[in-house]
């Protein structure tokens, strides 16, 4: 099906919008919604998103504006339809607040039994039960929504994704259940192996944002764990305990950098670690820079970019310490780029206007890396530093639907029209 350029409409005739969500085109998808072609068509493309079961394009017509609401529920899915796919994505689409009301709570328990059926008993042996198939499952990692991914598999000419355990809790929390942390962390450990998955991503959401102190001691209790997994768990819902505490008393915050603080001196799985680091990176203080300065020189470059990241833009001080400046100097020209351009981007943003630093991104903006190179452009337009300007244009337009581009190369636009401005 072709799609037409600049006239909002397919070559057949067809919303560009429309024909992109048939193709499952989801990158087409979230570019038209950025450059808010076809607006008239978001409904449509939503109600056509879910009856294909593309979960994560629904989630994205959602958040730039669809409404469901404007939808017939019995022309979209049935609830059991979006527990069977697995998908966790579809089935919050699925359950939208503008349309959950018309779901009664005899049809959610019954979504909630279906979806702990096939999380117990397993994908593949439901699969097998379901198809007599004894063939081999095609197995493929595929993204669920914008945040995490599910295993989707194959087997007798059925495909369906195994994120039912994600459904199961929420679901769960719909209705109003408060499940054991025991029971969920077993649910969550289903799928360690598995690097974010949707299960373990929502159950470790679901426990931080309860912030109380039973989570919190029974999270805390597996940092001696003699499992990675087990620490990776508890040391995530400990980090998101204290970023969703917003209360005034922020009783989290001192025993997070008292636990994470210690914990980094004493972690050797580079998983858990990297965890840990990131956490720091949520703190302010010269504790939590402590912490995160001995892995600026580490060995792998996760850990490196987790103490990069630590050096926020919202964390650091006006003036980064001695020792800081020159982690973050030594780490913006690291030999792998995704460091770079994080202690780029931290630097950008951050307060401190050391000529040192300004300079350190103005030789940035030779990298060979273009991401390195739009956040070193990015920190010198917000310094007010003319060499953006000329960068800015060497580097082109911003990709396609890239709105981190847009916004780096935005920022230099902004300086030059202030700085022409009569």
């Amino acid at each position: 099906m072709g799609v037409g350029t600049g006239t909002g409409h397919a070559v057949d005739g067809e919303s560009v919008l429309i024909s992109a969500v048939r193709a499952g085109d989801t990158d087409l998808v979230r570019i038209l919604l950025h450059e808010d072609s076809d607006p008239d068509f978001r409904d449509a493309a939503f109600c056509l998103a879910v009856r294909m079961h593309a979960g994560h394009i629904a989630q994205l017509l959602l958040q730039y504006g669809a409404d469901p609401g404007q939808s017939n529920r019995e022309g979209l899915l049935p609830l059991s339809d979006g527990v069977e796919s697995g998908s966790p994505a579809l089935l919050k689409a699925l359950l939208h607040h503008d349309v959950r009301g018309r779901a009664p709570e005899s049809e959610l328990l019954e979504a909630r039994d279906l979806a702990r059926h096939w999380h117990e008993t397993g994908v593949e042996a439901e699969l097998r039960r379901r198809t007599g198939s004894r063939d081999s499952v095609v197995r493929t990692k595929v993204p669920d929504d914008e945040y995490s991914h599910v295993d989707e598999l194959t087997l007798g000419g059925m495909t369906v994704r195994d994120g039912h355990g994600a459904i199961l809790t929420y679901v769960e929390e719909l209705l109003g259940a408060r499940t054991s942390f025991e029971e969920l962390m077993d649910r969550a450990m289903t799928h360690a192996d598995q690097d974010n998955h949707a299960t373990w991503s929502s159950v470790t959401v679901l426990l931080g944002g309860r912030r109380d102190q039973a989570t919190w001691t029974a999270a805390a209790a597996l940092r001696t764990n003699r499992n990675p997994s087990h620490r990776l768990f508890g040391a995530e819902v400990l980090r998101l305990t204290h970023l969703f505490d917003n209360s005034d008393e922020n009783a989290f915050a001192a025993p997070a950098l008292d636990m994470f603080a210690d914990w980094s001196a004493e972690e050797t799985d580079l998983a858990v670690l990297t965890e840990v680091l990131v956490a720091l990176g949520e703190h302010s203080g010269p504790r939590a820079e402590a912490a995160l300065l001995p892995h600026a020189g580490h060995a792998d470059a996760r850990v490196r970019r987790a103490v990069a990241q630590g050096f926020s833009t919202w964390s650091s001080p006006p003036a980064y310490s001695g020792d800081a400046r020159t982690a973050l100097l030594r780490l913006m020209t690291d030999p792998d780029p995704v460091v770079r351009k994080t202690a780029c981007h931290m630097v950008a943003g951050g307060r401190d206007r050391d000529p040192v630093l300004t300079d350190a991104m103005a030789s940035a903006l030779d990298d060979a890396d273009r991401p390195v190179q739009l956040a070193a452009v990015y920190g010198l337009a917000l310094r007010k530093d003319e060499r953006c300007v000329e960068a800015a244009r060497r580097l082109g337009p911003p990709q396609r639907g890239s709105l981190e581009e847009e916004s780096y190369l935005e920022a230099a636009w902004r300086y030059e029209w202030r700085r022409d401005r009569p």
